[in-house]
């Protein structure tokens, strides 16, 4: 089990850019696959981006492909949240989440920040 805490959210102007951090505790951190979600007013939670343990293999969300860019520092417990070009509809909640597998939902959750985009 992995505790997770969010920072970087804050207000930025469409176009502009964030870069969210994700800070972890645990002694296994670099074993742990991580994602970050978000969740807009009246929407479901939706999978933004993920990274593997390795910081190798990512995934993004096609709302967020080209803008977004995920990575982690595994020596730091450090995973990061790059977004620039960003639009009024990536205002959000964004959350860090961990999972220990490759498989299976992510069980550690993060309080979440606020991210708010104007136009």
């Amino acid at each position: 089990q992995v505790q997770l805490v969010e920072s970087g959210g804050g207000l930025a102007q469409a176009g502009g850019s964030l870069r969210l951090s994700c800070a972890a505790s645990g002694r296994t951190f670099n074993s742990y696959y991580m994602a970050w979600f978000r969740r807009a007013p009246g929407k479901e939670r939706e999978l933004v981006a993920t990274i593997n343990w390795g910081g190798v293999s990512t995934y993004y969300a096609v709302s967020v492909k080209g803008r977004f860019t995920i990575s982690r520092d595994n020596a730091k417990n450090m995973v990061y949240l790059q977004m620039n070009s960003l639009k009024p509809e990536d205002t959000a909640v964004y959350y860090c989440a961990a999972k220990s597998s490759v498989v299976g939902e992510y069980r550690d959750w993060g309080q979440g920040t606020q991210v708010t985009v104007s136009s």
